[in-house]
């Protein structure tokens, strides 16, 4: 099982984090380890190296079967299942990384860094390019996406990583955050929804 996340993949998201509008030509993709996942409401433990550890509320998707160089136009058919999530990012750290022209890995695929929620059925959601999500944090919204806002829609996120990998059965893509990420606290309590479907909630120690 693989764990696939997508940056920069909402232009607001991208002003919020280097202060202007900023779209790449390609997807950014970087990998979680298979210990990044954290489901079935465990709690989120905040890394004792970060004094910043962001949220970033997300729809992912899950393939169905296996696929590579997979067409843009069929991408949908190896999708097979989709839900809420949550990429936790060391921001701190990442911004150090990041000035340093480093990789991603340490600051975004440690331990339970992948939270996701139930997941539903792709036939019972409809068009993926027209799905409302939300992050609550302890009763009060915090951040809001739509995926027609996407910059890559998933079809291509799909295809372009089945380029470079093998998707199999159970991988699974993070398909990037909206504006409103920030930072948890220890005893705050998680709620994420796509529409009025609540399908993620766990707590933060």
């Amino acid at each position: 099982m693989k764990i696939f996340g997508v940056g920069m993949n909402y232009m607001e998201h991208n002003k919020e984090l280097h202060g202007e509008l900023y779209k790449t030509e390609e997807p950014v993709i970087f990998t979680k380890a298979d210990s990044a996942l954290t489901k079935d409401g465990k709690p989120f433990f905040i890394p004792a190296y970060t004094k910043r550890c962001d949220y970033e509320t997300e729809l992912v998707v899950r393939i169905g079967h296996l696929g590579r160089s997979i067409p843009e136009r069929w991408a949908y058919r190896y999708i097979d299942a989709v839900t809420v999530g949550i990429d936790f990012t060391a921001r701190d750290l990442q911004q150090k990384l990041t000035a340093a022209g480093h990789p991603w890995d340490i600051c975004k695929g440690f331990d339970g860094s992948a939270c996701i929620g139930q997941w539903i059925p792709v036939e019972e959601v409809g068009d993926l390019q027209d799905l409302h999500f939300h992050l609550d944090i302890n009763g009060q919204t915090v951040q809001r996406g739509h995926t027609a806002d996407m910059i890559f829609p998933v079809s291509k996120l799909v295809s372009y990583i089945s380029q470079f990998f093998m998707l199999k059965t159970g991988d699974m893509i993070f398909t990037g955050t909206p504006v409103g990420v920030g930072p948890v606290q220890i005893e705050d309590h998680l709620t994420g929804y796509l529409g009025d479907r609540k399908l993620l909630e766990f707590n933060v120690k």
